[in-house]
Order: C-alpha cells, then structure tokens, then sequence
C-alpha cells in the first residue's frame, strides 16, 4: 500500500478542495440569486424606462424611405411623401394633453393655435442617417427604412433616431455572434480551479505546525488576498461587442466595465473559503503534532519505566540462582550442577529474549515456568511440585513477559518447604483466566525482602495491559487471577 507524506498529502487534500469551491463558485444558487436580485433591480429600472421610451415614441412621426449612403459613410433616407404621423387618436391626445399643460399654467389655448399645423417642421423629403447609426445596424445603401425620427433643430432637416424596420422585415438593434457556451464554461473551470489551488497552496506551504502562530497565519491570509486581487483582472469574462462577444479578461474592458458583481461574488466566496481552509489546517496540523508528540513521550515513558521494572528482576532472580549453583557446587553433585546451568541458560536466554517484548504468548510462559520449576527442583528436590493443568485452546493467548516468574519466586521465598510439609504451586486456566495459588505455609524465619514482587508485577501489567489482576489472599491459600488477552490477530 502506498503510503503518502505530508506534502503529497497536503497536495492532494488542495486539489480535492479546489475542485470543490471551483464547483460552488460556479453553480452556487445562492451567488445566482444575489445577483440575481440586482439584476432585477436593475432590471426593474430599466422596464421603466423601456416603458417610458415606448410612451415618447407614440407622439413621435416615423419616416419611411431610401437609403443613400455617402463616401464619407453618412447617409438620408429619401422619399417624397415618407411622413408617417401618429394616429388621429393618437394627435388628439396629443392636444388634450396640451391644453391640460396650458390650464395648469394658466394660459388659455387659443382656437386658431388649435387648427395649426403641428407637424409643419417634420415635412420634409429627406432624412439625415448618422454613421454610427449605418454602422450599428449593418444598413446596406439601397435599403428601404422605417424608422423613427427626432425632432429637428432649427431650419436643419429631422434625423433618423433608431430604424424599425428594413425591406418591410423588424430588425434587431444588434446581432450578436457570441462564443460558445461550452468553451465558456471549460474556461471559466479552469481558471477558477488554478485560482482556488493556488491560494489554498499559499495557506498550506511548508506550514510549520510547531511554530503556528497568528502572525504567520495573519501574513499567509495577506499573501493570499493580493494574489486573489492581482487574479481580478485577469478573469475571463465575455465582452460583449456592437456586432460579435468573445472571451478576454476583465483588465480589456473598458474602465466602466471592471466591476462585475457576479465575479465580485465568487471572488468573495474564494477568500472566505481559503482563509478558514488554511485556519482549519493549521489547527488541525497543530493539533496533530501536539498528539504524535505527546504519544512519542510516552512511549519513551513507557519503555524506560518497563525497561527499569525488568532491570529489577534480572538481578532478584539472578541472585537466588547464584545461591541454588553454589549449594550444588558445595555439594560436589556435577551431574545435578550441570542440568540446574542448562536449565539457568534456558531461562536466561527467555528472559533476554523477551525483555523488549511486552506481550508473550501462554504458552511461551508456560515453557518458561516449567524451566524456571526446575531450578528449584533442584534445590527442593521431592518437596517442591509444580501442577500445571492448560486449556490447549489458549495457548495463542497473551499476557505481559515474565508474568509467572515472581509468583513462582514468592511462593517458594514465603513458604515453608519441607518432606512432611511440601509445597504445591497450580498453574491452570479456569476459562479466560490464567489461576496461580499454592497453599500458604509462612516460615518461621522470613527472608529479607527487597520489595519488588508484587509490586513490581502489578506495575508492568498497568503498563501493558492497562488492567490489573486479582489477588485472593486467605489464611491457608494464596490466589492470584490473570486476565489473559486475546490475540489481535484472531
């Protein structure tokens, strides 16, 4: 299985939340219905004066001729009868209105003023067509237009305001040739994918979570919000022009045109979203090293403690060994000399063996008590028995190494040992639990103690296990109860 670190890590975590606010940005219904809602402010505003236009445009003559377009690019629209004036109901509107203005200001509309010719200044046979007009709408000379007009200054001919129609066909004010919609998107994903990455790489980079500070996190977020802002300008945006739309950035506009408040939005939605990214990481990374840490010392507590409890028995058992080898040497009984060293070289090398393992199996200890027996066999030889009764089943079971040694080593250093008074220790397992007691015989002169013992056992097996045992102590016997393990691996 591969395994990543930190960096490839922290890369891939990046990736993972730049994909994810690229997606919100651009299909947050939440940005869409703020914008949205401005735009229907905005949009509001504009019926109104779409409506208000339409309502200028009733009383406004239209003119209908041909179109002749000059070197220069100027053009008139020529025709010898092309006035078209509003409706009957229309003009009578229109006077009603007037006298309405007239009675308001207090002046009397005379009858002659009623009957004069309203339009005498429009008649004309020609109307002038500026460029920019011909240019916009795409007016070929030749062509027959409708269009409205605007009220002539002075003794000048009236001017073509907007065309209506061409050739008896309505036209758009502009024909558009935007870009494709799909190219749009992949583009808009792109960049907003490479902006997110980039700004949430700034909060992360060779984040140091031993030294996390909020000055560091402070100049990190300052980083981040100028290259956000630098990122502004080159937006991709669709710049719609007079006659086609295409994709540039935002810094190709025209000034007027910088403030786009859809990507004003997602802008925003970026920065909130990398600064509590890269604050969330920092307190988690912090926190994390804070954890491997912590659970480093106490591992190295853990050892040391452990290491220092089992230098405690080394010497305890080495000591009484010395003294079983001497009273055989004293003895001059070789052949009992050498099985007690074999034996003796038998549960040195266990207790060398296991003494950086915490963990042995049952039936490892089980071995090692019956080696561990022997040596004392030697010494109490027909008055010292071992009964050791195993549940096959649970030899794969553990408990912490070394466990059985000092039992065995207090029962035989607290009791009396003689041929009318033997001394039994049973080693068994009554369900999951390992049963160590021999009947109680104290003797009359007790050894010095050094205090390690039980003590020292009770100490490893909070150490390993984080459990204790149960010692039942009554007047004739002595009883301790071993929880045993179940192997990990079952």
């Amino acid at each position: 299985m591969l395994k990543l670190n930190t960096r490839h890590s922290t890369l891939i975590a990046n990736v993972l939340a730049a994909i994810v606010l690229t997606l919100i940005v651009n299909f947050s219904y939440i940005i869409s219905m703020i914008v949205d809602e401005r735009e229907r402010d905005r949009g509001r505003d504009r019926e109104t004066f779409r409506q208000e236009q339409e309502e200028r445009e009733r009383y406004r003559p239209r003119f209908l001729g041909t179109l002749h377009i000059s070197k220069d690019g100027y053009g008139y629209l020529v025709a010898e009868d092309g006035l078209i004036l509003p409706s009957e109901e229309v003009q009578q509107e229109m006077l009603e209105r007037e006298r309405e203005r007239r009675r308001e200001d207090g002046e009397q509309m005379e009858p002659q003023a009623e009957n004069e010719d309203r339009w005498q200044s429009w008649r004309t046979d020609s109307v002038f067509v500026n460029q920019q007009t011909i240019f916009i709408f795409n007016l070929q000379d030749g062509d027959q237009i409708l269009g409205l007009l605007n009220r002539p200054r002075g003794q000048a001919n009236p001017s073509l305001d907007r065309p209506l129609e061409r050739n008896g066909e309505e036209i758009a004010p502009v024909i558009y040739d935007r870009p494709n919609r799909n190219e749009e998107f992949v583009v808009q994903l792109l960049f907003y994918f490479c902006l997110s990455l980039i700004a949430l790489t700034i909060m992360t980079f060779r984040f140091d979570a031993k030294n996390f500070t909020v000055r560091r996190y402070t100049l990190r977020c300052i980083i981040a919000l100028l290259v956000i802002s630098l990122f502004y300008f080159f937006t991709p945006v669709v710049d719609w022009g007079r006659h086609s739309a295409e994709i540039t950035m935002i810094m190709r506009l025209d000034h007027d045109h910088w403030l786009d408040w859809m990507v004003v939005y997602k802008y925003l939605v970026v920065i909130i979203v990398t600064l509590l990214y890269g604050r969330i990481y920092g307190m988690l990374l912090h926190q994390q090293q804070i954890l491997v840490e912590n659970e480093h010392l106490r591992t190295e507590n853990l050892q040391t403690r452990y290491n220092m409890l089992l230098g405690q028995i080394s010497p305890h058992f080495f000591f009484n060994s010395l003294n079983s080898l001497s009273m055989l040497v004293r003895e001059q009984d070789e052949d009992k000399a050498l099985a007690y060293i074999d034996q003796l070289s038998y549960t040195f090398r266990y207790i060398i063996q296991n003494g950086q393992n915490t963990l042995s199996t049952l039936e490892e200890e089980i071995e090692f008590a019956r080696a561990y027996g022997e040596l004392f066999k030697v010494r109490y030889a027909d008055k010292l028995f071992f009964d050791i009764e195993i549940n096959p089943e649970l030899n794969a079971w553990t408990l912490p190494a070394l466990t059985l040694q000092p039992l065995i080593g207090n029962a035989v250093k607290h009791n009396t040992i003689t041929r009318k008074l033997p001394l039994h220790v049973s080693i068994r397992t009554e369900g999951t639990m390992l049963v160590v007691s021999n009947r109680k015989a104290p003797k009359i002169e007790t050894e010095p103690s050094t205090g390690i013992g039980l003590d020292n056992l009770r100490n490893r097996w909070m150490l390993i296990t984080g459990q204790t045992f149960e010692i039942v102590d009554t007047e004739k016997e002595f009883t301790i109860l071993l929880p045993l393990q179940k192997p990990t691996n079952s």
